[in-house]
């Protein structure tokens, strides 16, 4: 029998995206530790682009040094790792190394961090352009050499949301470059692949296909919120992650880690954010999940807020389990017990909702009507 694994998906409280520059193995030690106490099995974390390759042909070899080492720190706590690639996009910033951005490209919606500032372009065409994929392979084989057959890596994800970075041309241009890194990562490192899906890539044609997009995944996994979601019945939909959850499974024919779903401390009290949490695992557990992560473990220090992300978007300072002065909210307890309850992965049938062609065939109004009849049969 397979464990239902659960997991959570970290950035220091103390530090948040600014980690790899303000580097600080001991606090990560600390909430690794205390992670595994409350009976998480996995850590997904986050490798902003910029800090491992600096320049499109060097990669930072300080980076490198300390990726190994929370790696090792992960092992030394009996944690599961899923590092993050490529990133990236992260709580409505995008973090990019100059030499990717294209001053022919402005940033839209996300704003772009680079070097220490923000930036009016957005990256090239990370899936076609060679000289990007070039740079690309060169970073996979880098960080997966680092951690060939460690004990500690479960899996890497190719990167968070990428679609907020750019969106691809083609659906052929996203496939082909999934399966350029997902080769060189397995290669390399031992360990199989994902990517990080998330719920507006089913609202509109994004220009992605599950099932072209997963071929060479192990798995695929999934994000989604109800406070984000346009077809949401309200912040505190219960049915919107199992619903998307069973997009993805019915268009890739894969098992489905659901890789984030949490509320932000601004949507929901102490009661409502453990009943959310406690009811959205329950639900997928019974229809067929690998696992669910919460996001994410800490709020952050109230010193941070003047800068991005938190400073246009100061909700993201507050969906931590652990408050910024480390004290506990309530659903780390809730989460603790669902660990302690020990949940084997249930063996269901991929749902048919419908065919993936007529899903994109059908956007912006489709994923309302598929919501309702996914409503009507399993609510």
């Amino acid at each position: 029998m397979t464990r239902f694994l659960l997991g959570i998906n970290y950035w220091p409280r103390r530090s948040a995206m600014y980690a790899w520059q303000r580097f600080d193995l001991g606090e990560m030690r600390e909430d690794f530790a205390r992670i595994r106490e409350l009976g998480f099995d996995i850590v997904r974390f986050f490798l902003t682009w910029e800090a491992f390759a600096p320049e499109r042909q060097r990669i930072e070899v300080r980076a490198l040094r300390r990726f190994e080492s929370v790696l090792d720190a992960l092992a030394d706590a009996q944690l599961l790792a899923m590092p993050t690639l490529f990133c990236g996009h992260m709580s409505g910033v995008n973090w990019l190394p100059p030499w990717t951005l294209d001053p022919s490209q402005p940033h839209g919606r996300f704003r772009t961090y680079t070097d220490g500032a923000l930036s009016p372009y957005g990256i090239g065409d990370f899936y076609a352009d060679e000289e990007l994929l070039a740079a690309q392979r060169l970073l996979a084989q880098s960080v997966a050499e680092c951690a060939t057959r460690h004990p500690a890596v479960f899996a890497w994800d190719l990167g968070n949301e990428f679609s907020n970075l750019r969106e691809p041309a083609t659906p052929q241009d996203a496939a082909a470059w999934s399966g350029i890194v997902s080769e060189v990562l397995a290669q390399e490192s031992g360990a199989g692949c994902t990517g990080g899906i998330h719920g507006e890539d089913f609202e509109r044609d994004r220009k992605l296909r599950p099932s072209s997009l997963a071929v060479p995944w192990a798995f695929a996994t999934m994000h989604g919120y109800s406070i984000y979601s346009v077809f949401s019945r309200g912040r505190l939909d219960t049915e919107v992650v199992p619903f998307l959850h069973a997009l993805v499974q019915s268009f890739t024919r894969k098992r489905v880690l659901f890789s984030e779903f949490g509320l932000p401390s601004s949507s929901a009290n102490d009661e409502e954010m453990v009943h959310y949490a406690r009811t959205v695992l329950d639900k997928l557990l019974r229809r067929g999940a690998l696992g669910a992560f919460w996001w994410c473990w800490a709020d952050y220090d109230p010193s941070l807020a003047h800068l991005p992300p938190f400073d246009e978007a100061p909700h993201e300072l507050h969906f931590g389990i652990i408050r910024a002065n480390g004290s506990e909210k309530p659903v780390a307890r809730a989460l603790a017990e669902f660990a302690r309850e020990a949940h084997t992965v249930v063996e269901v049938q991929p749902p048919e909702l419908i065919t993936e062609e007529a899903y994109y065939a059908s956007l912006p109004q489709g994923i309302e009507d598929v919501y309702r009849e996914y409503l009507q049969r399993y609510e």
